[in-house]
């Protein structure tokens, strides 16, 4: 039997030890469901990635991404991180683009240099946009004054893939503040399994345009370091809302901060034809490999 292999690199990561964990496992087309959930809580970070092959008649490779509690047909930094690993230790580095087909859609995952920075680019699946929420639910969901709230701005459930609410904040002081009641969570998840996202433009670090917190506890995960498909749902919610000013933006994002895992995405939205285009970004460094016995 053949031992798949492991891969650990750091997602939206500007150097080791940043960023979003990720574990790649290649050789995973042997692996049950069961032995796929049992190795993702075993590497215990937000998600864990199986690469199977590449899809039968297509140049995509077929990968499945898990949760320490359940499988997700998408995530944005698993798919930046797998598409890296595929690039740099399966196919050596002969392309600049890698397609991943994932349980959500086929994801092209390209690769472009700027500067001494190697930025991995993914196209997201066309936003869905979903229901609107009231402030006061949030509120009281989040710990927070209605005042810590936005209220130019709606809370609005977004999915390029996966479903996240986003909910404007005035202040970095009311994101640091936010903190999900777990009473109300365990309800509220049951009916609407949809990460949460809070943001505002106010930042650590002055190269970057928003912070953000993304908590993710419908899907198994209290809180997450780096999300590039929460992300790419907030692109989407910035451009429908105008909130720089346009429909068309190219932003930094700053994640993780909080949890000592700082972050930085880098946000797009084209206009290319008649359709708005998102795409999310971002560096991946390499941590460590092994083999699974």
């Amino acid at each position: 039997m053949k031992h798949p292999f492991f891969y650990l690199v750091d997602v939206f990561a500007q150097e080791k030890y940043s960023g979003n964990q990720l574990a790649v496992i290649w050789g995973a087309d042997s692996l049950s469901d069961a032995q796929m959930q049992k190795i993702a809580n075993e590497m215990h970070f937000s998600e864990t990635t199986f690469i199977q092959s590449k899809k039968q008649n297509t140049q995509a490779f077929s990968v499945r991404i898990f949760t320490p509690a359940t499988e997700v047909p998408f995530a944005g930094h698993p798919t930046l991180g797998t598409a890296y690993v595929i690039n740099r230790f399966i196919t050596k580095n002969k392309t600049r683009q890698v397609t991943l087909g994932l349980k959500a859609g086929n994801i092209p995952v390209t690769f472009e240099q700027q500067d001494d920075k190697e930025i991995l680019w993914m196209k997201q699946l066309p936003p869905v946009f979903g229901k609107t929420y009231g402030i006061a639910q949030f509120q009281a969901l989040l710990g927070l004054d209605a005042s810590d709230i936005d209220s130019d701005y709606p809370i609005l459930e977004i999915s390029t893939g996966l479903p996240f609410i986003i909910v404007p904040l005035n202040s970095l002081d009311a994101v640091r503040r936010a903190k999900i009641n777990q009473s109300i969570m365990s309800n509220f998840a049951k009916q609407t399994p949809a990460g949460i996202l809070v943001f505002a433009p106010e930042t650590y670090r002055k190269d970057n345009q928003l912070n953000v917190r993304v908590f993710v506890d419908a899907f198994g995960i209290a809180e997450d370091p780096a999300t590039g498909s929460g992300n790419g749902c907030l692109a989407a919610y910035l451009s429908l809302n105008r909130y720089f000013g346009g429909s068309e933006l190219d932003i930094k994002v700053e994640q993780g901060f909080e949890i000592n895992r700082p972050s930085q995405l880098h946000l797009k939205v084209k206009n290319e034809g008649a359709k708005l285009q998102i795409y999310v970004g971002g560096q991946v460094v390499f941590v460590a490999k092994g083999k699974l016995f």
